[in-house]
């Protein structure tokens, strides 16, 4: 499905889906000879600009609603995938409870309407029946002006709903959270807004979840014209990603299938590689003891306390990558669940998945595997697949290191929604 070359000083990527073929290009940045494919994303994570090689493309733009939409993950992922098929996206809506993240996704995107809000707020919709006989009692209404302005003008509408209901680290109210039930909050406003194509993601526990919000929301999208309907876990590191990081999608279409139709399994395998390294991601950023002092939330980290720092200094005095069961805290110790908490990453595999404690030893594998540090934003950043031209910017300044936390913990690695929205764009 896709292949990769070198062209002059440019990485070329070709897309080919039935007897269409699409070509785009970006500045190789690599830094060593690799292959096309490796050198694409790395120079892409060194923040090189990505462009339409095809002079034929249309310019038309897909116009995108993203809702909970943190920082933006899901929305980069739509638009490299919109690149990859010759067109770009207009960020039309962005909508999420965080501020912030509303700040950083207009800086990146120039997101049109940005609604501070629960998207609960923003559709009036009740949903009768359970399962596979969920329907809508009445048609969902956009209640937002603005919002309201923009039904039947969508062309994608993504969303990513808490997950936190659904994750196997929620040990109180997993599966039964209410939080969980604003996947249906998500179909209702994507049916609402007339949107074209939908894009929903989550953990891939959220299948689980004990109210079956993935059987209703398929039986929701069917009764209202969506007679294309996908599902299924994305791997990153299946993809050739440094980290082993899932995610549950569901796609669907109101146009249908073609015969050239493609699905998320099919993408999955086009798209199969071996997972890169750590050290392929982030290698780059080490500095030299002779170079200046880096500074900014992006590039440094938080003082560790006493312990820490003891525990950090006997995995580099020992050269070992597990704490070993006396140097750990008591609540960590003798089978503790989560056994990588404290561990030190590895230069040749790739990360494990990386969540909002990436800044505190104790919650992950997140100790740098060459510096007695865990790792900063920008490589935690860098791991999720933002590219460094990404701007996690407040009103032109840093934001605090829990705000930056929490969008690049949170977030949709754009590879992923790369692969997720590929096989809408490029059937249609």
């Amino acid at each position: 499905m896709e292949n990769y070359y070198f062209e002059s000083n440019r990485v070329i990527r070709e897309l080919r889906v039935g007897e269409r073929v699409w070509r785009s290009g970006i500045e190789n940045r690599a830094r060593q000879e690799q292959d096309g494919y490796s050198a694409w994303w790395q120079s892409f994570l060194r923040g090189a600009p990505v462009f339409v090689e095809d002079c034929n493309a249309t310019s038309e733009p897909i116009r995108v609603v993203d809702a909970f939409c943190g920082c933006g993950g899901l929305t980069l992922g739509a638009a490299q995938a919109a690149i990859a098929v010759g067109r770009r996206i207009e960020a039309v809506a962005a909508i999420d409870v965080d501020d912030g993240g509303l700040e950083v996704h207009k800086a990146n995107f120039g997101t049109k309407h940005v609604l501070h809000t629960s998207a609960s707020s923003l559709v009036d919709f009740h949903v009768s029946g359970t399962g596979v006989d969920s329907k809508f009692a009445y048609e969902p209404e956009v209640t937002d002006p603005a919002l309201a302005s923009e039904v039947g003008k969508i062309d994608l509408f993504l969303a990513g709903p808490p997950c936190q209901g659904h994750s196997n680290l929620n040990n109180r109210t997993r599966r039964e959270d209410p939080r969980n039930l604003l996947y249906l909050t998500a179909v209702a406003l994507a049916v609402g807004l007339k949107a074209k194509m939908v894009v929903i993601e989550n953990v891939p526990e959220v299948v689980n979840d004990r109210s079956d919000v993935v059987t209703a929301a398929k039986a929701l999208l069917r009764a209202n014209g969506y007679d294309f309907l996908d599902s299924g876990v994305l791997a990153a590191h299946e993809m050739g990603w440094a980290q082993t990081r899932k995610r549950y999608f569901l796609v669907a279409s109101r146009r249908g299938g073609s015969p050239d139709q493609l699905t998320l399994k099919s993408v999955a395998a086009g798209l199969k590689r071996e997972a890169h390294s750590l050290g392929w991601a982030i290698g780059d950023l080490i500095r030299d003891i002779e170079d200046p002092v880096p500074t900014g939330v992006m590039d440094t980290v938080p003082a560790l306390s006493e312990e820490n720092r003891a525990r950090i200094g006997y995995l580099f005095k020992h050269d070992v990558y597990e704490l070993p069961n006396q140097e750990r805290p008591d609540c960590h110790k003798d089978g503790h669940t989560y056994p990588s908490v404290y561990g030190r990453m590895y230069w040749s595999k790739p990360a494990q998945t990386i969540t909002t404690g990436f800044l505190t030893p104790g919650r992950g594998r997140y100790i740098h595997p060459a510096r007695p540090r865990v790792i900063t934003p920008r490589e935690a950043a860098r791991i999720q697949a933002f590219p460094d031209s990404f701007r996690f910017v407040v009103n032109g300044h840093d934001p605090a290191r829990n705000a930056l936390t929490k969008w690049i913990g949170d977030a949709v690695p754009p590879v992923l929604g790369y692969a997720a929205v590929l096989p809408l764009l490029a059937t249609r």
